[in-house]
């Protein structure tokens, strides 16, 4: 993170820039896309016991929501006051690039103070590995490709790609994109809490759909708005439900293997969640440079994340985690 950051605060070389984005997980949203999230899920999971483990999975992505939403206020203000000051828009964005090189640097020395209770003991698999997986393979291969579904729905629609639509759309300046986006992420971190309660009461896999679809008919209706104000409104409310499957998700992923396979099975639907979103922005770049089909990708995504919705429901509703 550090590296790919100072590589965008030196250079303007758009191969070395390419280049840096993709070695140094610079994320086009506002969530983890690189190797870390796999192994925090995993050491999670062997903290906690089974009946905590979605709550802790609540407060996990809680504490990202409410530190996304922070990065993005300000992100936002520091680029549109620099501007309003007199530096050029280069300039103000390279000085937050400064900020993304530093936070790397503060998370290289958190994570060398982890405990090694976060390591489990490895048994000698009876079975051949694959990917790091035995018992639990198919399983993971069934998910990872619903998720790599709903990683490439998700992949037309994300956060960067929004906030250019809502620029084109509505004119909107960088301050209020920033305002926005701090709104989204704090209610999808307070939604994560509530996820965990209604996922006690109603189980994993039906608190996963069950939420998620009626936020995806909301992410259809936000280009059908007339306004800014009704657009940012669908959007928030969007927000609220939006993101309660993701601790949902991540807690089933972890629930339903071997505890010796957790890493690798968050790692092997980590990349096909990757490889579903690298994708599609692409697609989302051809619709934005045809006028009438700049709404496209907020219909395609809403679509292809319903069909998801109903997928994972069938394959594993009956599947329930220890727990349950």
């Amino acid at each position: 993170m550090a590296g790919a950051g100072l590589v965008f605060v030196l250079t303007r070389n758009y191969v070395v820039l390419i280049l840096a984005s993709i070695l140094g997980v610079i994320s086009p949203a506002d969530k983890d896309i690189g190797p870390f999230l796999s192994v925090e899920q995993s050491s999670l999971t062997h903290l906690i016991p089974n009946t905590n483990r979605t709550q802790a999975f609540a407060w996990y992505n809680l504490a990202g929501s409410f530190a996304s939403a922070l990065g993005a206020l300000a992100g936002g203000w520091l680029a549109q006051s620099l501007q309003i000051s007199g530096w050029t828009a280069l300039q103000a964005y390279r000085l937050t690039m400064i900020g993304y090189t530093v936070g790397g640097l503060v998370l290289f020395v958190l994570f060398l103070s982890i405990s090694s209770e976060i390591e489990v003991a490895v048994k000698p698999a009876s079975t051949q590995l694959v990917l790091g997986l035995h018992k639990s393979r198919n399983i993971v291969i069934k998910l990872s490709s619903l998720f790599s579904l709903d990683a490439f729905a998700g992949g037309l629609i994300v956060q960067s790609l929004i906030a250019y639509w809502f620029h084109v759309r509505f004119g909107v300046n960088e301050a209020t994109l920033g305002a926005i986006f701090f709104g989204a992420n704090i209610l999808a971190g307070i939604s994560a809490l509530l996820a965990a309660r209604i996922a006690k009461r109603f189980g994993l896999i039906n608190t996963m759909v069950f939420t998620h679809l009626p936020s995806n008919i909301l992410l259809m209706l936000v280009p059908l708005m007339p306004t800014l104000p009704f657009a940012i409104g669908l959007f928030l409310i969007r927000f609220s439900i939006s993101q309660m499957d993701v601790p949902t998700r991540q807690s089933y992923t972890m629930a339903v293997v071997d505890p010796d396979e957790r890493s690798a099975a968050s790692g092997v639907t980590a990349i096909a969640r990757s490889v579903g979103a690298a994708i599609s922005p692409a697609l989302t770049g051809i619709f934005f440079s045809i006028p009438a089909l700049l709404s496209a990708p907020f219909f395609l995504a809403g679509g292809l994340k319903v069909i998801y919705d109903l997928l994972i429901f069938r394959e594993f509703r009956a599947i329930k985690p220890p727990e349950e």
